[in-house]
């Protein structure tokens, strides 16, 4: 036994080392200029994440890689591919969107692990009593909060038609409130471009009233970004001016998506240039998602 001992720390601690660099390193993939070669890269860094986890169960860095690069990965790769596929193939289409949703649950999952390790009882106090259970979060709790939440409401999102999900959906808001509580300028607008996701989730409320909140989660966002967040564009376009059937303005989101420029940001460029991939997608179908086509010169 003596002579394991040693030979098993030495491991767990190359182990963590490794994590620890890892876990802090996500800027090689976010920065790249090329959308499908950091596609096909991610899984396997995604796959090195939970190999690694294997042995380190409750690194609290790699289990925050594991929770974003899941959703990232899903949301930029797979579900943003399932209106593409829809127009060749709904079978193919359906096959991407239960992918994707298995995905998002796969990074909450890890997500709310990271919370357990840093807050023990932590999940089943959630399910108890969320405002208690968020009051004992501080600041050094923002990014496994928000990606836990923007993995369980992006899950939520392709699961229309399950109650027990949509259930779910304040308790993903009030998780979302509290990262903003806490930091709302997170990633530079990431928390009030996510809350008009969830305001165009919400059923039952009226259309004037959604539109007034997504729009203020807009501005918000649009300041704290200082308009260089290209999906903030997409996301209103597509949550609030669809809806709205506002063509003038759905375009003019989409316009000023394109020209942000994704270089002049290197931490955001590879999400930029793959809002502007959707932007350009949104664009090309606009006659199919509006009513009515724009008057000429519009």
């Amino acid at each position: 036994m003596l002579a394991v001992g040693p030979g098993c720390s030495l491991k767990r601690l190359a182990i963590n080392q490794v994590g620890n660099a890892l876990a802090s390193g996500g800027s090689t993939y976010e920065s790249d200029d090329d959308p499908d070669l950091v596609a096909a890269a991610i899984p396997f860094g995604l796959k090195m994440y939970e190999s690694l986890l294997d042995e380190t169960p409750k690194h609290t860095g790699l289990l925050l890689a594991a929770a974003s690069g899941f959703t990232e990965y899903s949301y930029a790769f797979v579900d943003a591919r399932i209106d593409e596929v829809k127009e060749e193939s709904l079978e193919r289409a359906d096959a991407l969107r239960d992918r994707a949703r298995k995905l998002y649950l796969r990074a909450n999952r890890y997500g709310v692990r990271g919370l357990e390790t840093l807050h023990p009882g932590f999940a089943a106090a959630l399910d108890n009593d969320a405002d208690a259970a968020l009051k004992k979060t501080g600041k050094r709790d923002v990014p496994l909060l928000y990606w836990t939440a923007a993995s369980r409401g992006l899950a939520i999102s392709l699961s229309k038609t399950s109650p027990e999900m949509i259930a779910e959906l304040p308790l993903v808001e009030t998780i979302v409130r509290r990262v903003a509580e806490l930091d709302e300028g997170f990633n530079a607008g990431a928390v009030p471009e996510f809350l008009i996701t969830l305001e165009a989730a919400h059923s039952g409320v009226k259309l004037e009233e959604q539109q007034k909140l997504m729009r203020q989660h807009f501005d918000r966002a649009i300041e704290l970004s200082k308009g260089k967040r290209a999906g903030t564009y997409v996301s209103f376009a597509e949550n609030a001016c669809i809806p709205a059937q506002n063509l003038a303005e759905f375009k003019s989101m989409l316009q000023k998506a394109l020209a942000v420029d994704a270089d002049a940001d290197p931490p955001n460029r590879l999400a930029n240039l793959v809002a502007q991939r959707r932007a350009r997608w949104l664009l090309k179908h606009a006659d199919e998602l509006f009513l009515e086509s724009a008057p000429k010169g519009q």
